[in-house]
This record gives structure tokens, C-alpha cells and sequence, in this order.
């Protein structure tokens, strides 16, 4: 499921390239023709992100709702002036990257081209298009209503309004639920997933068995700084990356390894890991923990696979 970091990254992008443009409003599929057409020729006035929830604002007080859920993902395209990532979502089609989607069609751009799949909606303006499939949820609904899921929802670390780290802390501190289902419930915070929950659980050394009730007052305001600080790197960078520059490859060897046979390997400026060298313990089970080399554990909680160094994160006695 697309965490928080990519949601705000989609709303980013819209902003950038659809904002005060009048839209055409469409279901090719057909399933959300009744809350396109209260969309359709109006123009986008602001895209906002909350945690995993996308909400596009237009001139008519209206607002589409979003969120993509396991399978949704966004797909973009357009002319020259249309620049942006060419699919944002689960599962992606080309990843991430910052680069213009609509490159190839050049001065000769005559629309969006026939729909592929099931497209539940599409946006395009003179310039460019915006395809959504697979969301778990597609709307259109009112101001007040939007307000209502925000009222239902935590505080969102890419936000990090003041007080939100207090906030933070009291909802996770009053419930007895393991920290790391409690990482994964919305209405304690918004937009951490499977990923960053393991790894920030890793990165403060957390239990993640531990009861929400045990977690110290630092130890909680301390978690919501590190989701804080790597789920904006999340945004900048287009993909989750917890480990620093000394545990990825580089050569065929990883700059840790160098650094012990007295050899210099820095990573360059600018570059990014190899996928299986990004996270601590996310789906390294039965690997050993970068730091301890203990084998690294999982196990499901809350109908998610958890993964755990099981001394770097033992129980506090």
C-alpha cells in the first residue's frame, strides 16, 4: 500500500500541474459516472494530502476523494509542459522518479490516448491527463465531509503541525495495543505503512511487541521526530530509504565492509541504495540484522507481516 510519503508526493503533483486548470472529468470504466460528472469542466483549486488520503478541491466546492488502498495507482501523461512522475502508486508501473511524463508526445500532443484497464477516473486538461485505477475508495463529496474524514483521521507526520508530536504521543501512550499495530492505526497517525513502521521501530531500537502503554513519554516524542524525518526524506526522495550511505553496495561490497579493510568507499552524492540495501529489517527475515547480526524475525500482527531484530529490540526489563 502507498504510504504517506507517496500520497504527498501525488498531491504534489497535481498541484504543480493541474491547479487552476478546468478539467475534463470522465469514468471510462463507468463505475464512478454520477461523481464525474459533478467534477466535469470545473476547474482544480487545490490538492491536499493527508496521510494515505488524496483530496483534489475544485471551483464548485466539491471535492474527489481518494485512497489507492493495496492496488491503486495513479497514471500521468501529457505534452512537454507536463512534467511530473508518469505513475505514483501500488503497484508502480516505473517507480517514482521526478522526470517530464509526457516527454515522447512533444509540440505534436493531440490528449490523453484510449484508456487502458479499468480506469476509474480520468482527469486531463489541454495539457495532460491523470488515469486512477484500483483505489479502495473514489468519491465525490462536500467540504464538510472532507473535513469529517480529517477529524477521523491522526496527525500527519508530513504535516508536523505544532502539537502533533503531543498528540502523537497521548494516542499512542493511552492504549494498550503493541506500539507496532498502533503504528499501523490512521487515527493514531496518519500515513505510516508496513514499511516505515518496521523501520522506525528498528531505528529507536522500540520493542514491537511492547504495549503502547509502556512507551515512555521521550521514547514517544522521539518516534514521531524519526517518522517525521524519514518520511520526508520519503518525499524528496520518491522511495523509502532508512539506512545511511555505510550499508549500501558500492563496487560489489558495501562502504561498512570497506571501512574494516581500512578502504574508502563513500557513496556518491546524490545516489541512491539498491532496494535490498535501503531498510534495516523490512523483508530481510532470516538475514542478519545489519548492526547485531542477529537473524532478523517476522511475524503477521495485525493481518500485516512485521519484521524485527530480536535483540536490537528486545524487551526493556
Amino acid at each position: 500500500m502507498p504510504e504517506g510519503h507517496s500520497v504527498r508526493r501525488l498531491a504534489r503533483q497535481f498541484g504543480d500541474v493541474f491547479t487552476g486548470e478546468r478539467l475534463a472529468v470522465s469514468s471510462p470504466q463507468g463505475r464512478f459516472s454520477g461523481g464525474a460528472a459533478l467534477l466535469d469542466g470545473h476547474a482544480l483549486v487545490a490538492a491536499e494530502a493527508h496521510g494515505k488520503h488524496l483530496f483534489l478541491h475544485f471551483d464548485n466546492a466539491l471535492v474527489l476523494h481518494v485512497h489507492l488502498g493495496l492496488y491503486g495507482a495513479w497514471s500521468f501523461g501529457g505534452d512537454r509542459t507536463f512534467t511530473g512522475s508518469s505513475s505514483i502508486g501500488a503497484p508502480r508501473r516505473v517507480g517514482e522518479k521526478e522526470s517530464p511524463a509526457g516527454s515522447d508526445a512533444g509540440a505534436s500532443y493531440a490528449g490523453p490516448p484510449a484508456p487502458v484497464g479499468a480506469v476509474r477516473v480520468r482527469l486531463a486538461s489541454g495539457h495532460g491527463w491523470a488515469d486512477l485505477r484500483g483505489a479502495t475508495t473514489c468519491e465525490t463529496i462536500t467540504a464538510a465531509e472532507a473535513d469529517a474524514v480529517l477529524a477521523r483521521l491522526g496527525p500527519d507526520p508530513l504535516r508536523n503541525l505544532r502539537g502533533d508530536a503531543g498528540r502523537f504521543a497521548r494516542n499512542l501512550r493511552t492504549r494498550k495495543t503493541p506500539v507496532a499495530a498502533l503504528l499501523m492505526d490512521q487515527k493514531i497517525v496518519a500515513g505510516v505503512g508496513n514499511v516505515y513502521r518496521a523501520e522506525v521501530l528498528f531505528r529507536r531500537r522500540l520493542d514491537p511487541w511492547m504495549p503502547g502503554t509502556d512507551v515512555t513519554e521521550p521514547d514517544a516524542r522521539n518516534l514521531w521526530r524519526d517518522v517525521v524525518s524519514v518520511m520526508t526524506d520519503g518525499v524528496a526522495d520518491g522511495r523509502i530509504i532508512t539506512t545511511p550511505p555505510r550499508y549500501w553496495a558500492v563496487n560489489g561490497t558495501t562502504a561498512a565492509k570497506a571501512a574494516r579493510a581500512g578502504r574508502d568507499v563513500p557513496a556518491k552524492s546524490g545516489s541512491f541504495p539498491r532496494g535490498e540495501d535501503a531498510h534495516y529489517v523490512y523483508k530481510r527475515q532470516g538475514l542478519p540484522c545489519r548492526v547485531c547480526r542477529t537473524l532478523v524475525l517476522i511475524a503477521e500482527l495485525a493481518g500485516r507481516n512485521l519484521y524485527w531484530c530480536p535483540f536490537c529490540q528486545q524487551p526493556q526489563e
